[in-house]
């Protein structure tokens, strides 16, 4: 306000009124707030110009998934009962099974899981950057006397840095898992979205597929398109511990899961030997931060991890979540910011 009224001047009341108002209201609705606020202001002054008459916004109806029960008598009791019915429906679709779910619910949640932001908490780097507060930094300072022909100077101070960890994602795309999969692969297409150059995903199931860089298209339906042409397993079998040996001769021991937070995704289903799966899974959690595992059964009632792979695995693992439905998903999300 203060710039606007240097530019245009204030000799008179109008021309301070409108500096105000083209600078502080930023809707119709604030305009009588502000001429109120402008009055008390200027108690002595004339009346205030006349407020131009602001035509009434249209208010847009949402969309509803499911219609409601009952309609209202009166438009507002119609409006009411349409926002109440749709936030309803919601937050019920949020908690169902996502293989339980029909064709136009399965949409709703694909578009609800794009608005997901998977992500690391940032951690303390070993290298230093300059800083306003924080510990001398020497050999700075003594370049910045060297420049000043060794006299005293300000002394330089620094800080150690921070960025996120990595994020790995091992997702299970098994026949056993075919009714989750398409969720996953959204979760995860969100992931990289959100730092691509700091998540890497991978596929298992009879063989370990990196996907990563299919993942990084920014339209979903497209990028799920790349990622079901590059797996050759699609909803085939399931060879967990071969994969998480693939991935760890490959690129865990290379430093992609050192310090890293490893998601794996699997109902835990193992065709071969579950003791073989477990060490493999034990090596892992000693490379990485934090290992989490996401099983779809586990938010189901009366789940018990007795399959020989998820009791093989069990001890190893720092969470065990669900990954049944779209809050299991958000509570995910939540696991992994706290690694």
């Amino acid at each position: 306000m203060l710039a606007a009224a240097g530019e245009i001047g204030v000799t008179d009341r109008e021309s301070a009124y409108w500096a105000g108002r083209l600078t502080l209201c930023g809707e119709p609705d604030d305009i009588p707030t502000y001429d109120a606020a402008f009055a008390a202001y200027f108690s002595d002054a004339p009346a205030l110009p006349p407020t131009p008459q602001t035509p009434p916004r249209a208010t847009r109806r949402p969309t509803l998934l499911f219609a409601p029960s009952r309609p209202g008598t009166g438009e507002a009791d119609e409006d009411e009962t349409t926002v109440a019915s749709m936030a309803s429906d919601t937050e019920v679709l949020r908690y169902r099974d996502i293989a339980a779910l029909s064709a136009a619910e399965r949409e709703e949640v694909r578009r609800m899981l794009a608005l997901l932001a998977p992500g690391t908490a940032p951690r303390r780097t070993r290298r230093f950057r300059p800083a306003a507060r924080g510990p001398v930094d020497p050999r700075a300072t003594v370049r910045r006397m060297l420049r000043q022909a060794g006299e005293p100077t300000r002394l330089a101070r620094r800080r150690r840095g921070a960025k996120p960890r990595r994020l790995v994602l091992l997702l299970d795309v098994s026949g056993s898992m075919a009714p989750y999969a398409d969720a996953l692969l959204r979760f995860a297409h969100a992931a990289v979205r959100r730092r691509p150059t700091l998540t890497e995903v991978f596929t298992v199931g009879t063989r370990l597929t990196r996907v990563t860089r299919a993942l990084r298209h920014r339209d979903p339906d497209v990028a799920l398109g790349a990622v079901s042409r590059a797996i050759p397993d699609w909803h085939g079998g399931t060879r967990l511990a071969d994969s998480v040996t693939a991935f760890l001769d490959r690129w865990g021991r290379r430093g992609t899961a050192r310090g890293a937070v490893v998601v794996i995704c699997s109902d835990g289903w193992e065709r071969g030997d579950p003791t073989a799966l477990g060490d493999q899974v034990a090596h892992l959690s000693r490379l990485a931060h934090r290992l989490v595992w996401a099983n779809p059964h586990r938010g189901k009632p009366g789940y018990a991890p007795l399959v020989g792979g998820m009791a093989a695995v069990l001890p190893y693992l720092d969470d065990f979540v669900a990954g049944h439905s779209l809050a299991s998903l958000e509570e995910l999300v939540g696991v992994i910011a706290r690694a």
